[in-house]
């Protein structure tokens, strides 16, 4: 049993005073349903795929690639004059593509969002919700929060977008200038989307083949029953449906489902599996659906050998991400921003797949050549910065410097110069 506390006793400045709950510090009529707004029972500002992609075994490869497109993080910095990285810019931008995109999404599940998007429709449109200032007065603005919104109709200079309202719960259609969004179209769109493409051919092939599954699994038996008379006048026929209503009714009312037929009768049994190349037509389409977008079983299971997985990202991940940071550069960078070399970069991890042995040759490899200090190499295996100073140092330790060559060459002669003064 909780212990009721004597707040009487507690001193003024105690932190049991400054403390809070966020059960026992409401008010019961604090949140009264009419005033936050509509419920949904799912998040309602999640992506809605067509159904003929979401009830398909193209959802996993659809997902894999917005995931690994997820991973590499896309960063607003500034560069030099060769284009080479300097710095991070900490500005709102940075924080939406890093840290959280929205209210409800962080940056990672706002760029998959995005990615699956542009999957299903060809194209997906990147909304500034939130800004620092009016975009519809001011060309210079800081991005707070973004939204990834449904591209409904084309005008223009205008497009009308479906877009997620987190202050009502609803998803309202918007026009907005293409100035002021990102637009970013599928690169592989002539394979995803096309009518003809080979993805639209492999959907018609799947559901084809879910409809015959569907219909073999029916339940129905599929007999053919010969009674013992020609069946040409009306009255026969009527008697041959009076026939088969007999035999329903005894395998539905039966408790095993038995039924009898005359000994002249006969029951011939249909339900074999039809004979059709639907299955090698999917799995050949499959097979180009693959070779289009540069992918393989491998690398969905996991056993993809070094030269797969750079084959997979130079020709599917790269080219969307290449997209999606030109197009951010495009539309939400100023000219006075770009004046400055400020750009969007994406950075992948070169060691994620790299084991622990070729790790350690490439940090001796990086320190000998001067291109990473120790410190730096530490923050990629995730320990802590060392506090020798050394640590910082761009240079070779298995080379002597100059000064610690003359030290040492100075403590040799003073060694020698002991040993013989210690023999007169």
């Amino acid at each position: 049993m909780a212990t009721k506390i004597d707040w009487n006793k507690v001193p003024l400045y105690s932190p049991l005073r400054t403390a809070w709950n966020t059960f026992r510090d409401r008010r019961p009529d604090e949140y009264i349903f009419d005033d936050i707004g509509v419920s949904h029972p799912n998040p309602n500002h999640r992506v809605t795929l067509s159904s003929g992609t979401e009830q398909s075994i193209l959802l996993p490869i659809l997902n894999r690639c917005a995931t690994d497109v997820a991973n590499i993080p896309l960063r607003h910095v500034r560069v030099d004059e060769n284009d080479n990285f300097q710095e991070i810019i900490m500005s709102g931008l940075h924080r939406c593509l890093n840290l959280s995109a929205n209210l409800d999404q962080t940056a990672f599940s706002f760029i998959q969002d995005a990615v699956l998007s542009m999957f299903d429709e060809g194209s997906v449109a990147i909304v500034p919700v939130d800004t620092s200032e009016s975009v519809d007065v001011n060309t210079t603005f800081d991005i707070l929060t973004l939204r990834t919104g449904r591209i409904v109709e084309w005008f223009p200079r205008n497009v009308k977008v479906e877009l997620y309202n987190d202050r009502v719960g609803e998803r309202e259609e918007i026009i907005l200038d293409k100035e002021k969004v990102a637009i970013i179209e599928n690169p592989l769109y002539s394979i995803m989307n096309e009518k003809n493409s080979i993805m639209k051919r492999l959907v018609n092939k799947l559901n084809l083949l879910d409809a015959v599954d569907n219909q073999s699994g029916s339940g129905k038996l599929d007999l053919i029953i010969q009674l013992p008379y020609v069946i040409k006048s009306a009255a026969r026929q009527r008697q041959a449906e009076k026939r088969i209503e007999s035999i329903e009714e005894q395998m539905r009312d039966s408790k095993y489902g038995i039924a009898y037929t005359d000994g002249t009768e006969k029951v011939i049994q249909l339900n074999r599996p039809a004979e059709n190349n639907l299955m090698d037509q999917v799995e050949y389409l499959t097979r180009m659906l693959y070779s289009q977008l540069g992918l393989s079983e491998a690398v969905f299971d996991g056993t993809a050998e070094e030269a797969e997985m750079l084959n997979y990202y130079n020709r599917t991940i790269f080219p969307i991400l290449k997209a999606f940071a030109q197009e951010f550069k495009r539309k939400f960078l100023t000219k006075t921003a770009l004046a400055q070399l400020q750009t969007i970069k994406y950075f992948r991890d070169p060691f994620a797949f790299v084991t622990a042995p070729a790790l350690a040759e490439l940090a001796d490899k990086f320190n000998r050549n001067e291109i990473v200090s120790g410190n730096e190499f530490r923050g990629v295996i995730g320990f802590t910065p060392s506090g020798d100073p050394r640590a910082d140092e761009l240079r070779n330790k298995n080379i002597a410097q100059p000064d610690e060559s003359n030290d040492s060459m100075g403590s040799e002669k003073n060694r020698r110069k002991n040993q013989n003064g210690s023999k007169i």
